[in-house]
């Protein structure tokens, strides 16, 4: 005999982990590929309101989990910017024309060079899969782009991501 009830708390418990798994190996993979000190999956869970859900670390004095982004920066412009699948390199954020609040924000969290890719899927921005240089500057190569848009990718198009 099967309780239905049992069943959804079990099926949503294993999709939950299917997704923790596959996000977390992605961030990892992606860390180790191009040789940085952070990446992390910054998802919106209201209108540009969003967090850090998931990292993965050179070393653990550079987490920023749960952090919440600027949203008085993060505003409609930047939001449709990365709708319509912008992508931003920062070799260095000290040199980079960025907003004062945008440069302040990425200082408090020890960046010093950002690559951010959106997470697009059929609803529209998901999130941002973004890779952090804090120690140093960072000239991001095709290839490091390439990597994290297909990391964005598979985790766009993962039902068990889309699920949650």
């Amino acid at each position: 005999m099967s309780d239905p009830g049992l069943q959804r708390v079990f099926d949503h418990l294993a999709a939950t982990l299917a997704r923790d798994s596959l996000v977390t190996e992605t961030l990892n993979n992606l860390r180790e590929h191009l040789q940085v000190d952070r990446v992390v999956l910054y998802y919106f869970y209201h209108q540009w309101k969003g967090r850090v859900t998931f990292e993965s670390l050179s070393a653990e004095e550079f987490s920023i989990f749960g952090s919440t982004g600027p949203d008085k920066c993060f505003n409609d412009q930047y939001a449709a910017l990365y709708q319509a699948g912008r992508v931003r390199a920062i070799p260095d954020i000290e040199a980079e024309p960025i907003t004062e609040c945008h440069r302040d924000f990425l200082r408090n969290l020890q960046v010093r060079a950002n690559l951010a890719i959106p997470i697009l899927t059929k609803k529209g921005l998901w999130g941002l899969l973004i890779a952090h240089n804090c120690q140093d500057t960072r000239s991001w190569s095709q290839v490091n782009v390439e990597a994290m848009e297909k990391g964005a990718k598979n985790l766009a198009n993962s039902p068990v991501v889309l699920g949650s």
